[in-house]
């Protein structure tokens, strides 16, 4: 068993490796990937089976040790495309993933704060420290480029034109876009990077736009813990802020405001306009609500 289990780790791998090279998946992506197929294959052997064995029975097993329905399409979609990898190679005669149906999935609507709540978050950092400064800058950048929060901490002093006020991004894909960052982020992240990013740094050297006292690249993580203190700082529940959720206010506002839906898909870089226009029916929700509060008869 030891030996089937060797050939699925290294399948796993090979897999990866492929798709890497097709499609330029993100380092997240094939993380979340390489868990899912070793945990199938770990998953399989008290039953002594491999992953170049397993019937559709067992895939279906398997999925339904999850516990919530995106979780489960999340896998199929990752088992769904190993297995049509080995078909396609010649490894596998059939697609055990074939017949197995997807489960439906509603289509929940992004989560966004009010103008109000994204003003009292911006402002929570306390700006006269290094540290406030370097995480104002970062919020407000947020804030008014839709980035994605991978984006955000993996941006480089390079990227950054402020003559131009513009942001050179590599989003998913390897797809570059540039994105204007707006006069009151502008502000700020010229401030932060001629007085907060060299009192941090210390004289080392980084090519990393934020930075940490350890002159170290900000990460996800801890700017994830970042948002979510400020935001219990003015009030706003944890469960409805995160690092996207900026993202998401960036996109409802703009389109509260008159942006042409075209326009708002190129400043996030979606690759399908169809995925924008879920903010439509955000806007259309907060009319609803609007129109419920206020009119006499809503």
């Amino acid at each position: 068993m030891k030996a089937e289990c060797d050939a699925d780790l290294a399948a796993i791998e090979v897999f990866l490796d492929a798709i890497w090279m097709e499609r330029g998946l993100s380092a997240n992506t094939l993380a979340a990937y390489r868990t899912d197929l070793a945990g199938f294959a770990a998953w399989l052997v008290p039953q002594g089976k491999a992953l170049m064995s397993a019937g559709p029975g067992d895939l279906s097993g398997y999925m339904a040790t999850r516990k919530h329905v995106r979780s489960m399409a999340r896998l199929l979609s990752c088992l769904r495309r190993f297995y049509q990898y080995l078909v396609r190679e010649g490894r596998l005669e059939a697609d055990p993933s074939a017949l197995i149906d997807a489960p439906r999935l509603g289509r929940p609507l992004p989560k966004s704060l009010t103008e109000t709540e994204v003003e009292s978050l911006l402002d929570a950092p306390p700006t006269e420290e290094v540290l406030g400064l370097r995480d104002r800058a970062m919020l407000e950048l947020l804030y008014a480029s839709g980035l994605r929060v991978s984006e955000l901490v993996s941006a480089g002093v390079a990227q950054v034109n402020l003559s131009q006020g513009v942001v050179r991004i590599t989003g998913k894909g390897g797809k570059e876009r540039l994105v204007p960052i707006g006069e009151e982020s502008l502000l700020w992240l010229e401030r932060y990077l001629r007085e907060g990013r060299p009192e941090l740094l210390k004289g080392r050297q980084s090519g990393a736009m934020f930075v940490t006292q350890r002159g170290a690249a900000m990460t996800r993580q801890a700017f994830w813990y970042l948002i979510k203190r400020y935001a219990q700082q003015v009030g706003i529940a944890a469960a409805r802020i995160s690092p996207h959720t900026l993202r998401h206010s960036f996109a409802t506002h703009l389109l509260n405001h008159g942006a042409d839906l075209r326009v708002l898909q190129m400043l996030l870089g979606h690759s399908d306009l169809s995925t924008t226009q879920i903010y439509t029916h955000v806007a259309k929700e907060r009319l609803k609500s609007l129109h419920a509060r206020h009119h006499p008869r809503g």
